[in-house]
């Protein structure tokens, strides 16, 4: 009989701190493999912290109880497989990002990551030491090389385990979500396969932390790039790998290849996640928001109730005198095709009072953006009373667009404890409400069908805080202004890279301005899922004081 090895991959979901739960869900995924005959059990990068922990695994009682949670982990996983897990090590004074393998009671390998990444949500050269260039490690008779998440992304470090033996690889990841980074993983990975003629297995973790969403996927390739096993992705999967010792070397017997989703679904699955989790981690049980009759609150109350379940979700409808008849009736429907509560609180009295009180201070001075912010920030206020006394987070609604011109109240609309479309530009809203409307999935716990009626996805966006306002009155159009900012924003772009695209010039030059004062607002707004490489906050980091203009 050909000569097997078994893996038991678990592609799961830690929470950031809860060294105790990690490691339950570590030993049962242990269990899953003993019962399965499994020779090593193999977990993501820094699991039994969580991931990514930033500053947190800095903190020496915080390491060093990791370190303790991974020596009670191998003491109770002595007696069956060996498993590999993704943890904080100290030697001398230095922390490293390491992934141990646990045998017979003990630590009995440990793999130190190389290269560390210093880039978008990464900050690991200020937190880890890089380990040196090293080996395989043993499970049996057999030597697996470890590269650690970004150690696969360049070639030296799988190089050299395969020079000293390595017979696979097995690469731990901490790989968090953007638009199309499968593809690179993908490619990047089958470039390792090629360069050291070994099998690889890439094994990445799930689930949502702060604005990050981990989205699995993880897939096994053998020598010369042949996918042989896809995993789901944004799924917790518990399931075994068999390699078969050939005359060739090992060869990983074919598996399950999951089909993955467009980008569309996909953006959509971690805006949902990324909401699922954040509640789930953080003990919150309820959202409220702001439901105006617009586009935005609507997906994002779709998001909540798909999330959470409409029994979990507070709509409220906060109007005034420039709310519309359309937007009250919008407002409603939408409320009652996700079947969860709507609240009527109209803020005209508040108003009046508001501007009865300033009135002597503002006497002489002419209406102006001012009133329009006092309505905004009465909302806020309200919707922040309601989130106290019912013990609800109060989401906010602002997309991507609005959130990179500042076109949002600070203390206003901008209130709130997460936006789940926060990276997801105003053109982009719009194709996501019509893709939702169109599709169902079993990870909705919201119900099918069209939820967001066609007249809210088609009506022009208004702030409605004054008579016949549009957007359009402050702001290019959303397709021109979207285009220009994904120059400015998310290629780093310049001025004339906007001229050149054939937007006008002194537009740019207006967008660009307006994506410099809001620095403020954006360094006091709510977190969000993050859908995009360059997604505000960890992303793209800026000084708030900024005289700097493109002179292009």
């Amino acid at each position: 009989m050909a000569e097997r090895f078994r893996i038991t991959l678990a592609q799961l979901n830690p929470t950031v701190g809860d060294l105790a739960g990690n490691a339950a869900k570590a030993h049962a995924a242990w269990k899953a493999g003993r019962d399965a005959g499994a020779d090593l059990v193999a977990l993501p990068e820094m699991f039994i912290t969580g991931y990514n922990a930033q500053d947190l695994v800095m903190k020496p009682a915080f390491h060093t109880a990791a370190i303790a949670e991974v020596r009670a982990l191998a003491e109770a996983c002595a007696d069956g497989p060996a498993l590999a897990i993704g943890g904080p090590w100290v030697e001398a004074t230095e922390l490293y990002n390491a992934y141990f393998i646990l045998k017979g009671g003990r630590i009995a390998s440990t793999q130190l990551k190389h290269h560390l990444p210093n880039e978008t949500v990464f900050d690991e050269v200020r937190i880890f030491d890089a380990g040196p260039l090293g080996g395989p490690y043993s499970v049996g008779n057999t030597r697996i090389g470890s590269p650690i998440c970004e150690d696969a992304w360049h070639e030296d470090v799988a190089e050299t385990m395969a020079e000293t033996g390595a017979e696979f690889l097995l690469v731990p990841n901490g790989s968090p979500y953007y638009r199309n980074k499968f593809e690179t993983r993908l490619n990047l990975m089958v470039s390792r396969v090629v360069e050291t003629g070994l099998p690889l297995i890439y094994l990445n973790m799930v689930g949502g932390q702060d604005d990050q969403v981990f989205d699995g996927g993880s897939f096994v390739l053998n020598p010369g790039g042949t996918l042989a096993v896809q995993l789901p992705v944004f799924e917790e999967v518990i399931t075994q790998l068999d390699l078969e010792r050939t005359a060739d070397g090992w060869r990983a017997l074919p598996g399950e290849v999951a089909v993955h989703p467009d980008a569309y679904e996909q953006d959509y699955r971690v805006m949902v996640t990324a909401l699922r989790d954040y509640m789930d981690k953080t003990g919150f049980k309820k959202v409220l928001l702001g439901l105006s009759g617009g586009i935005d609150s609507a997906i994002v109350a779709t998001i909540a109730v798909d999330a959470l379940g409409a029994e979990n979700v507070r709509c409220v409808m906060l109007p005034s005198e420039y709310t519309s008849e359309t937007s009250l009736e919008d407002a409603k429907a939408v409320a009652e095709n996700l079947g969860c509560r709507y609240d009527f609180v109209p803020i005209s009295e508040g108003r009046e009072a508001i501007t009865n009180t300033l009135a002597p201070v503002f006497n002489g001075h002419e209406a102006d953006l001012t009133e329009e912010n006092i309505q905004s920030r009465l909302r806020g206020l309200l919707l922040m009373a309601m989130s106290n006394k019912f013990g609800e987070m109060l989401l906010t609604t602002g997309n991507k667009s609005e959130v990179a011109v500042g076109y949002a109240t600070i203390y206003g609309d901008m209130s709130g404890g997460y936006n789940p479309i926060k990276d997801l530009y105003k053109t982009r809203v719009f194709e996501t409400c019509r893709w939702r409307n169109a599709h169902y999935r079993d990870w909705m716990k919201g119900p099918d069908g069209e939820v967001i009626p066609g007249r809210v996805i088609d009506k022009p966006p208004t702030a409605e805080l004054r008579a016949d306002q549009k957007d359009s009155d402050s702001l290019p159009d959303y397709a021109e202004l979207d285009a220009i900012l994904d120059i400015l924003v998310d290629q780093d772009g310049s001025i004339e890279d906007c001229v050149a695209a054939g937007f006008d010039r002194e537009t740019a030059k207006k967008v660009e301005h307006l994506i410099y004062v809001s620095e403020y607002k954006r360094f006091q707004s709510a977190p969000g899922a993050r859908l995009s490489k360059r997604a505000f906050w960890l992303d793209r980091r800026y000084p708030i004081v900024n005289r700097w203009r493109d002179q292009g």
